[in-house]
């Protein structure tokens, strides 16, 4: 189609193609915008939405509070165990000092000593009695430390329950927030797609052809940029059923646009030669000629062959000669190549 166009008009038309660009461009990113903020208009979800808030603040203070108790339990086994190493620490000192002295009394059987053996006994008892009062405290902050890892262990265990609870509702929610925010995608890109295919088939060849471009090419990135990634998966049933009926679809349009075709076709190849020859636009024939078709049915046909002046298919005529110099040129020719006389389709133009 471009060899048939002047040379300012060819860059003119490269000019509207770019414009019809720049225009799909600007309302592509609107477009996105506004899909991109399509799941504002839906509450964001959090997990605490789903649990019970009373439930959720008591099992949380009794998490602190049983964690705050085994950290208070800690410290205080620390000091309890240190006492419990100073009160062993002396016993063992003073039975290893009563030991010695209790070598020597023997070696000296002193009857004399024996009040200073019952003391020494005494104050022996007095410092195992703190040891293991020591030990008693140490054994009383691991309990206590146990209990308050018990307690924590168990209030996380229902917290767990509850949060296991909650992500199941969480998850179906956001599947159905999910589907509603496609809904409004679909809601608006849909229309838009409606509206290029019916410009597509009516306004593409109008005056205003630019911006009926650059509309389709925003419906088309709308419909399968901006939507189609958004497909629910709900394990690949969705775009599976939607890629089917968006092909059946398509290709029942195709397939009754063919038809249509073929018998417009066969209508158009009944009709005189100069009655077919009037139906076809000049660029249109050029084009097809440049293409190595017959412009009447579209069928391959050798144009380099000087012999051939009518399609073998359809019977149209592709050459004839001009009446003024007898060359041979083609019929669709609104002059003659050779001497400028205007042809037959000059003729019928002018």
């Amino acid at each position: 189609m471009s060899k048939t166009l002047r040379l300012t008009e060819k860059w003119m038309q490269r000019g509207l193609w770019l414009v019809a660009l720049v225009f799909a461009s600007f309302l592509i990113g609107l477009g996105g915008t506004l899909v991109g903020d399509l799941p504002k208009v839906e509450k964001q979800l959090a997990l605490d939405d789903f649990m019970d808030a009373k439930a959720v603040a008591a099992l949380r203070a009794s998490i602190k509070n049983a964690e705050r108790a085994g950290q208070d339990a800690d410290s205080a086994l620390e000091q309890a165990q240190l006492k419990q190493r100073v009160a062993q620490s002396d016993t063992a000192a003073a039975r290893e000092t009563f030991n010695n002295w209790l070598a020597t009394r023997r070696a000296t059987q002193l009857a004399d000593q024996d009040p200073e053996l019952l003391a020494r006994t005494q104050a022996l008892d007095a410092l195992k009695g703190r040891e293991r009062a020591a030990g008693t405290a140490v054994e009383a902050q691991q309990q206590a430390a146990l209990d308050a890892r018990q307690s924590v262990e168990r209030a996380r265990r229902q917290m767990a329950g509850l949060e296991q609870t909650a992500q199941k509702a969480l998850d179906a929610e956001r599947r159905r927030v999910e589907l509603r925010v496609f809904l409004y995608r679909l809601a608006l890109t849909l229309p838009l797609l409606v509206a290029a295919g019916w410009l597509f088939a009516k306004k593409r060849k109008s005056t205003w052809w630019p911006f009926v471009w650059g509309f389709i090419f925003f419906a088309l990135f709308a419909f399968f940029v901006e939507l189609v990634p958004y497909l629910p998966s709900y394990g690949g049933y969705v775009r599976y059923v939607v890629g089917i009926v968006l092909t059946v679809l398509v290709g029942r349009q195709a397939i009754v646009a063919l038809n249509r075709y073929l018998e417009r076709q066969k209508l158009a190849e009944q009709l005189p030669d100069a009655q077919r020859r009037q139906e076809l636009s000049y660029d249109t024939a050029l084009a097809r000629l440049a293409k190595g078709v017959c412009p009447g049915c579209e069928r391959p046909v050798d144009l380099k062959n000087t012999e051939i002046d009518f399609c073998p298919h359809c019977g149209i005529g592709l050459f004839d000669h001009c009446h003024a110099c007898q060359a041979r040129k083609s019929a669709f020719a609104r002059f003659c190549q050779a001497c400028g006389a205007a042809g037959r389709a000059g003729a019928t133009s002018a």
